[in-house]
């Protein structure tokens, strides 16, 4: 809501400030009210009475004045919040308490800026309790302002204490509903880091939220808070100003996109907040809009789930197939999405020719491709009332080019007699059900699907739109199984696998049918790289994994045990993409362990290796220095213990040194 403009006439009777006139859009108000100074008095003396030893009156709009100096006459210290100047002139109430040393003036526009000052003033006088009191003139002229700082100060504080201060950090699992974060909490208890998981439900009271989870962090004591698609975070901004005012780090996982989900939020992000995002291409666009701390972090898979199983039956059996497709036809949730958006005419007259363009465009969020292809009907996508309808066309349209992208693709397969796991959609789209191809309905995710993969000779992926750079779950999951995946082929997908090595890549439809009758005819090939995908699952692409970066980027890299990092060849974000740092000192370095120079040893000269170094030394710098960084105590199956830094954790690390990193003579 926009703030108000006004003009400010002091009004006095007997030589004494009684009122203050306000024009404010053709309007008259009155500053004091019916009651005048009085009101204000009372007020006053109501605060004094409830202050006692520890309070401290918080005047949000400060009025006439004459609460603060009722409360200075008491002998209470005072805070006051005010960016009204044009009233704070005509009154001269901030010139009255100029000097004095127990008052705190404050006009900050952040409202968690100018909380946060209020508190510092209070922790310096000892005041543990605050007392807020809004004017109701100050918040009529700035409702947004006032009512939200009301909210922080009314958040109960808690006893401050250094966070990242043990071997491995303490986290507090937040969801509203079990998605990805009991994945989480497992790999927490694997990696020996104290986790509590916090359900809040679909809806809760907001007393009992904020009591609720104050007993859970006093209780449990957390470092940070992590959720999973900013689940159990409320649309209000009630859990941010909990978090800022507790000095809580927040960070969020992002599994689906971060762009249609995070403007439904009002504010989505605090200054303590760190996101992750599993597509790399949505990093950018996140800190356009203003997140101050973003990070890539893609999906993993649960190795202890999905995984070879020793009992899978020989012979036949209801889930056997030569080629398989696991996932959901759209059809139903493109109509819901559809419905809930309830477009212009115009929108829906071109739904499907918006879709079909969508999915051939490089554009990766719908809005952008209509600004830039559509204008016209970018007009009237931007005309759709509210926020959570005009997302609700984003993804109609985004599944609705999934939905034909996945048809078009899979009827490449069906002279292979495929077996589709998936809802009743899966019928509409296809006939011939039961001769041309089978259907299973939907499988459990824990249970199924890991039995499912291994007994399919091939498994065909088809990635949505929503990610058009970006991998799915199952690129994690059937490899884990050291089951054999056919997946299209994405941008990210390199820097995660070995294409055609450690899974096969289609191109396109025509390519699709090609390879699946190639590798259906290689059973060994397909043995060959289902084995080196688990292998590379196992070394990187699991939880544990995943988790160790998020304690780092929200607080400070914490683990069991001091490795060394130094300013060597290229810094450690450089190094090949499994860094392992033995305890012995060495780095995973260009397919081998490589010994680090011995400490203080002079670099070589330009254009020289070190001694059992590959390439020359990059960097004109000076000696060898030790830089101690954290590392949890943990490393990948069929290697030796020790620590070790996976590659997402590699940028922190490189920060960290650099920032230690002593100046040179």
């Amino acid at each position: 809501m926009a703030v108000l403009p006004l003009a400010a006439t002091p009004l006095y009777a007997a030589g004494r400030l009684v009122d203050v006139r306000l024009d404010v859009g053709g309007k008259t108000w009155r500053l004091a009210g019916r009651r005048g100074p009085d009101g204000e008095a009372a007020r006053a003396a109501s605060i004094v009475a409830r202050c006692g030893a520890t309070g401290l009156p918080v005047f949000l709009g400060a009025g006439l004045g004459v609460g603060l100096e009722a409360c200075r006459a008491a002998g209470l210290p005072v805070a006051v919040v005010d960016r009204e100047t044009a009233i704070t002139a005509a009154t001269g109430a901030r010139d009255r308490l100029v000097g004095d040393a127990e008052a705190l003036w404050c006009d900050d526009a952040d409202p968690q800026a100018a909380a946060a000052a209020v508190r510092a003033f209070a922790a310096r006088l000892g005041r543990t309790v605050l007392h807020p009191v809004v004017h109701p003139v100050s918040r009529r002229i700035d409702p947004d302002y006032y009512d939200r700082l009301a909210g922080l100060l009314a958040v109960p504080a808690l006893p401050s204490r250094p966070r990242f201060q043990n071997v491995l950090p303490r986290v507090l699992c937040l969801t509203s509903k079990l998605f990805l974060v009991g994945e989480a909490t497992r790999a927490c208890e694997r990696l020996g880091a104290p986790c509590r998981y916090l359900e809040t439900g679909e809806s809760c009271d907001k007393d009992a939220f904020v009591a609720m989870l104050r007993q859970v962090v006093e209780d449990f004591r957390p470092d940070f808070v992590l959720t999973v698609n900013h689940m159990g975070v409320d649309h209000d901004g009630v859990l941010l100003e909990l978090l800022e005012a507790w000095g809580l780090p927040l960070a969020s996982w992002f599994v689906d996109s971060p762009e249609l989900i995070l403007p439904l939020y009002r504010p989505a992000v605090n200054r303590r907040t760190v996101l992750f995002t599993w597509d790399e291409d949505t990093v950018a666009p996140l800190v356009a809009r203003g997140c101050p701390h973003v990070h890539y972090l893609p999906l993993a898979t649960d190795e202890t789930r999905f995984a070879p199983r020793p009992d899978l039956p020989t012979g036949a059996h209801p889930w056997r197939a030569r080629v398989s497709f696991v996932g959901n036809s759209m059809l139903e949730k493109t109509a819901l999405r559809l419905a809930a958006a309830d477009p212009p005419a115009i929108l829906r007259e071109t739904f499907v020719e918006v879709a079909t363009g969508f999915a051939a465009a490089p554009h990766g969020m719908v809005a952008a491709y209509l600004a830039a292809e559509r204008p016209a009907l970018f007009a009237a996508y931007a005309a759709i009332p509210t926020v959570a309808r005009r997302l609700a066309y984003e993804t109609a349209v985004i599944w609705e080019g999934t939905r034909r992208d996945r048809a078009a693709r899979l009827a490449k397969l069906l002279p292979f007699s495929p077996v589709i796991v998936g809802d009743a959609g899966w019928l509409s789209t296809f006939p011939g059900e039961g001769t041309v191809w089978r259907r299973i309905p939907e499988l459990a995710y824990y249970d199924q699907l890991p039995l499912f993969y291994p007994l399919s000779d091939i498994n065909c992926n088809v990635t949505s739109l929503q990610m058009k750079g970006a991998v799915n779950q199952r690129v994690f999951d059937v490899p884990a199984c050291q089951a054999f995946l056919l997946t299209d082929r994405r941008r990210q997908l390199e820097r995660l696998f070995e294409p055609g090595r450690e899974v096969a890549v289609y191109r396109d439809a025509e390519d699709l049918a090609e390879l699946a009758a190639r590798y259906l005819a290689e059973p060994d090939t397909r043995r060959a790289v289902a084995a080196a995908g688990r292998r590379r699952v196992l070394a990187e692409h699991t939880y544990p994994r995943r988790c160790v970066p998020c304690s780092p980027s929200c607080g400070r890299p914490s683990g069991a045990r001091m490795a060394e990092v130094t300013n060597g060849p290229g810094g450690t974000a450089r190094a090949a993409a499994c860094c392992r740092l033995r305890s012995a000192g060495g780095c995973w370095w260009a397919g081998r362990v490589r010994p680090w120079p011995r400490l203080g040893t002079k670099p070589p000269p330009a254009g020289r290796c070190w001694p059992g170094w590959p390439t020359p030394w990059p960097w004109p710098c000076g000696r060898m220095r030790r830089f101690p960084v954290r590392m949890p105590r943990s490393s990948p199956p069929g290697r030796p213990s020790g620590p070790f830094l996976p590659p997402a954790l590699a940028r922190t690390v490189q920060a960290v040194a650099a920032a230690t990193r002593p100046a040179r003579p």
